[in-house]
């Protein structure tokens, strides 16, 4: 097949139709095992969490999108990161973002404690701390572009160039930008990390997480530990994220349009002491993210004045973001990353990365735009 736009190839990419029925969609195989005609004889499948047909077209369809050789699907993000962890041997040293999921954060750290893993956590948004802490072997270069939740973002093709100097595996998580807006490989990642939780699967039903790696041999040593670990998600669950990817690119440009609308009516506001949305030209590295990006998503966090007391005031007000953890389905939700999904951090560490008791997250949905800003100035008139 020639190549093709990604919208296109979100929604035809390792899925043509059932060869046994000619079902347009995949069928839900929920089989767990399946037979064998004499030992070790098989049509390809043994047993489900080696490999599942359903899963197997997502995997497909995953590599394909993000312009990968492997992808493999996981029963939640920080399963694929799990796994991914294991491929990296005790005493090794992991360079990592500075500004990260409060869930990544403590999952390094558990591995530092457990098991002698070295995690220096570095500014990357310029390539001097990168630099020096490359200076040292490092086994692998682990970021977020954009970041969570400070939406900061990272030259990937400088970063891969960096790294790779110094020998080091290159890991992009890419659950904020998605392979709609950006595909990590392209510029020199070696491995893409998803939460298909989010905008994948994108309708807040399902949780699941996923590897894409750029090279077979990596690949197989990641399929292998997937089979070992066995952090795999069901096959209805695989069907519900292929489903989400279908409508992946027109959704994306949805999330725009509101994140757009909402970030306005915010950077207006003299009760707003930032707005973090790479689509903003006030947003320092918002040339950076027209080089390196096709847009800029329905991600961005706000730093009101006034702290926690302006927070609760403004959210009491809010009529149609939903106060949950998450992000990145139809409906708008909004977290306050101090108290929910960063919690884990130290304060001293939050503090230090700019987590104010004052930010918000926001992940904007495909409601209409001018509602959202309605909503967000509604809560703003309560500040």
């Amino acid at each position: 097949m020639r190549r093709l736009r990604f919208r296109t190839k979100a929604i035809h990419a390792g899925q043509p139709p059932d060869a046994a029925t000619g079902a347009v969609n995949v069928p839900v195989y929920l089989s767990s095992t399946f037979a064998q005609s004499s030992p070790n004889r098989t049509k390809g499948y043994v047993y489900s969490r080696s490999g599942n047909p359903t899963r197997a077209v997502l995997e497909r369809a995953l590599a394909e999108v993000e312009e990968g050789r492997t992808g493999l699907a996981f029963g939640s993000g920080l399963g694929a990161l799990t796994t991914l962890l294991e491929n990296v041997p005790s005493g090794s040293r992991i360079v990592a973002i500075d500004d990260l999921y409060g869930g990544t954060w403590r999952l390094f750290e558990h591995h530092r404690r457990q098991f002698g893993i070295t995690v220096d956590y570095v500014d990357m948004t310029r390539p001097e701390p990168l630099e020096a802490a490359l200076a040292r072997p490092a086994t692998m270069v682990y970021l977020e572009s954009p970041t969570n939740p400070l939406m900061r973002l990272a030259d990937l093709a400088a970063v891969a160039r960096a790294a790779h100097r110094a020998r080091a595996t290159v890991v992009v998580d890419n659950t904020f930008a998605t392979p709609a807006l950006q595909r990590p490989i392209e510029r020199g990642a070696d491995v893409v990390l998803h939460s298909t939780t989010k905008y994948l699967g994108g309708h807040s039903d399902v949780i699941g997480g996923a590897l894409v790696a750029k090279d077979a041999e990596l690949g197989a040593r990641l399929l292998w530990l997937q089979n070992a670990v066995g952090a795999v998600p069901s096959p209805f669950d695989c069907f519900l994220v292929l489903r989400g990817l279908h409508t992946l690119g027109a959704r994306m440009r949805a999330h725009e349009e509101s994140a757009r609308a909402v970030a306005e009516v915010l950077a207006r506001s003299r009760k707003v002491r930032a707005v973090h949305y790479p689509g903003l030209a006030s947003h320092p590295q918002h040339a950076l993210a027209r080089r390196q990006m096709d847009g800029y998503g329905g991600m961005m966090s706000v730093d009101l004045t006034g702290g926690l007391s302006a927070v609760r005031r403004f959210l009491a007000r809010l009529e149609i973001f939903t106060l949950a953890e998450s992000l990145g389905g139809v409906e708008s939700l909004i977290d306050h990353p101090a108290l929910m999904t960063h919690a884990s951090v130290p304060k001293a560490d939050r503090v230090a990365r700019g987590i104010t008791d004052g930010l918000l997250r926001l992940s904007c949905g495909i409601e209409d735009p001018a509602d959202l800003a309605e909503d967000v100035a509604r809560g703003l008139r309560a500040v």
